[in-house]
């Protein structure tokens, strides 16, 4: 005996079986995102990346910049060099070693990355019309994306070069009304010259001087005498230009922003620890930041988040859209804001603004970017989102240190911490216990999330980072000094590294110190 339904109840089967097994499904190159209709809303955009069907890459040495975006975004997958998780990520894919040329940049390990045949396979076997994002790429990356069907969700190579140049940033902000300490871009010559600059632009005999490129730590020269220059002569005058700057009593701030059709949206003013000879050897080197509430002046926040604003209004001007950082600098004695340094891309920051309280109560500042570059129609309230995130509430409290080996020598890794909790007992020793890869895992201060970058074989040199702990809490003091507890647990997780003397005929493989970093 059959049994008969009502019409309503037939049709809502109906329509349930055919949610289940859809007769066609919606080709992404036609509907962009598999999201037809335009976007007004956060709920509009967290639906459209939820239902998303298009492959989207992140393309990295490893997956810190971007960590826990998968959970946001459908078919979100990360493609990484190096193992921090030793296979047990669901979403990061890492090919086998293959024969390759010496890495000298991030730029290198990407586009050795989009030539491995095991990558290629697990790029078309995806299919579905593929994205791919990067931390840091070139023109040979441009060419080897296209050849293998991949689109890049930022501008052009050439168009964030020459916006990353320190001298054309501080051309930029000018252009916004956004300013720099004191400065003069000039060619310099000679100490004697310098003096010379120092004197006519009124920038005392106190200096700083950066060249075009590079992390911070290798390129910011701190002069106060003809000694000081003599060391750095060579960099500094083999420059066509460099930015010679007052040196000022100063805090180091960081923020990351989006430059949009909508307006730029704007994320939190972190903190940064720079040059603590506990975590890098690099004077002046960025080796973490903090997030939590009051630890910028209300006048300070709101300076820093207007100057964003109008750098990245700025900056659309200049043909550049989406993802980027400004550093400022905040004069201790007189509170002023500077303008310090653009990364015109996501970079060792974004974990933070990524995974603020803003970003769990809305969405994370990164998603924007994937909007500006979906294709989608949107139009968003800007000037609403931003104000909501400004307030204190908004923030809560973590911290990043980035942990690199400190001594001048070279030796291989026998033994690493994996990535995974640890906790702090009472008496401040660490131990490990057991394995994730998520921050939010951390259920108290006394928890920590330990991303391990350098692992077993790898060779420690000075200036390679071991690894990224991520705390509930703030790392430093109210002098912006390391805190006891931060330097426990920095004393903690190096306890579990060991390394062997590299035979002398192994010598040659081991990186040079200094070698470029790779987050």
């Amino acid at each position: 005996m059959s049994i008969q339904y009502p019409p309503s109840i037939c049709a809502f089967i109906r329509h349930y079986w055919q949610s289940l097994y859809p007769q066609k499904r919606p080709d992404p190159k036609e509907l962009n995102m598999n999201y037809s209709n335009k976007v007004t809303s956060i709920s509009d955009m967290l639906l459209m990346f939820h239902r998303n069907e298009r492959p989207i890459y992140f393309i990295s040495a490893t997956n810190f910049n971007l960590l826990g975006i998968d959970r946001w975004v459908n078919r979100f997958r990360y493609i990484n060099y190096i193992d921090c998780f030793d296979g047990r990520h669901p979403n990061v894919f890492v090919p086998p070693e293959s024969l390759h040329d010496e890495f000298n940049s991030i730029e290198d390990i990407n586009n050795y990355l989009l030539q491995h045949k095991d990558v290629v396979d697990l790029i078309e076997r995806r299919g579905g019309n593929p994205v791919a994002t990067f931390l840091m790429f070139d023109e040979k990356t441009e060419e080897l994306a296209k050849e293998i069907g991949l689109d890049i969700w930022f501008p052009p190579a050439a168009l964030r070069q020459r916006c990353d140049n320190k001298m054309e940033t501080v051309r930029i902000g000018n252009k916004a009304g956004v300013y720099s300490v004191p400065n003069a871009l000039v060619k310099v010559d000679s100490y004697e010259h310098l003096m010379k600059i120092a004197e006519e632009y009124g920038l005392g005999q106190d200096l700083v001087i950066q060249t075009a490129f590079g992390d911070s730590g290798h390129t910011t020269f701190f002069i106060a005498n003809q000694h000081d220059f003599s060391k750095y002569e060579q960099e500094i005058i083999q420059d066509p230009e460099v930015k010679v700057m007052k040196r000022i009593n100063c805090r180091g701030a960081t923020l990351e922003a989006c430059a949009t059709q909508s307006g730029t949206l704007v994320g939190p003013l972190l903190t940064e620890v720079v040059g603590a000879k506990e975590l890098t050897p690099y004077q002046g080197g960025w080796c973490g930041n903090e997030i939590f509430p009051g630890a910028f002046s209300e006048r300070v926040r709101i300076k820093a988040r207007e100057m964003a604003e109008k750098f990245g209004n700025q900056l659309l001007n200049e043909g550049y859209r989406g993802y980027f950082d400004l550093d400022f600098l905040i004069d201790i004695d007189t509170d002023e804001v500077y303008l310090g340094e653009l990364n015109p891309r996501i970079c060792g920051a974004s974990p933070m603004t990524n995974h603020a309280a803003f970003a769990y109560a809305d969405a994370p500042l990164f998603l924007f970017h994937l909007l500006e570059f979906s294709g989608v129609p949107f139009d968003l309230n800007v000037k609403e989102i931003n104000e909501r995130w400004a307030q204190p509430h908004f923030i809560d409290s973590w911290s990043q240190v980035v942990i690199k080996y400190t001594e001048d020598k070279v030796d291989q890794v026998t033994h690493a911490p994996p990535t995974g909790i640890y906790r702090m007992a009472e008496d401040g020793s660490v131990s490990y216990q057991r394995f994730d890869y998520a921050r939010r895992a951390i259920d108290t201060e006394r928890e920590a999330f330990f991303l391990r970058i350098t692992g077993p074989g790898d060779y420690r040199y000075e200036g390679a980072d071991l690894g990224i702990l991520i705390t509930r809490g703030r790392s430093m003091d109210d002098n912006f000094r390391l805190n006891i507890r931060a330097r426990d647990w920095i004393r903690g997780i190096k306890s579990y590294y060991a390394g062997k003397p590299i035979a002398t005929t192994h010598h040659e493989l081991a990186p040079a110190p200094g070698s470029f970093k790779i987050l």
